[in-house]
């Protein structure tokens, strides 16, 4: 049995700089991402194609969605699995080859470097399978068409440390 989920966010363009669209530097790429009950996010285009530095773009974005995707199955499957979690967090890296001959592009991997540490009693081996299996369970993993690589680095706290929310 599946169910559907749906998700709906609204996009509004803040670029108009007055005179809309007229010419190809005329206008700014910002925009808003907002979804019901939520903080807006200020997007614009990579900064190659006239976007605000300051501001998320989509590449940005797809990257960011596929790394907390991974941590979040991640986290889960840790937690059914008895290996405890301390501390999360690491880099997430996209490779995307554009052709200017045609004006698009297309991501041709991303590689995620996850930086775990788990405590002294959890097993190694069983927190690297599990990225493994994380994998395999992220949704936005399972709908891109494109390499999604893993390079975890884990760690084991010292035996007697404690645990400390989002610390190491």
């Amino acid at each position: 049995m599946t169910d559907l989920h749906e998700y709906l966010v609204r996009v509004t363009w803040t670029g108009n700089l007055g005179s809309g669209t007229s010419g190809y530097k005329h206008y700014s790429r910002d925009f808003a991402l907002e979804a019901n009950g939520k903080p807006a996010i200020a997007g614009t285009a990579d900064t190659v194609f006239h976007g605000s530095p300051g501001r998320w773009n989509p590449e940005e974005m797809l990257v960011a969605a596929l790394s907390s995707c991974h941590q979040l199955s991640y986290l889960h499957l840790c937690a059914v699995n008895g290996v405890i979690v301390t501390a999360y967090a690491g880099e997430a890296e996209g490779f995307m080859r554009f052709d200017s001959a045609t004006g698009s592009g297309r991501f041709e991997r991303v590689v995620l470097r996850p930086e775990v540490t788990i405590t002294a009693d959890s097993d190694v081996a069983k927190a690297r399978e599990l990225h493994h299996q994380a994998h395999e369970l992220c949704f936005i993993a399972n709908s891109v068409n494109f390499a999604v690589e893993c390079e975890p680095v884990i760690e084991r706290a010292q035996a007697g440390a404690e645990m400390v929310a989002g610390g190491r």
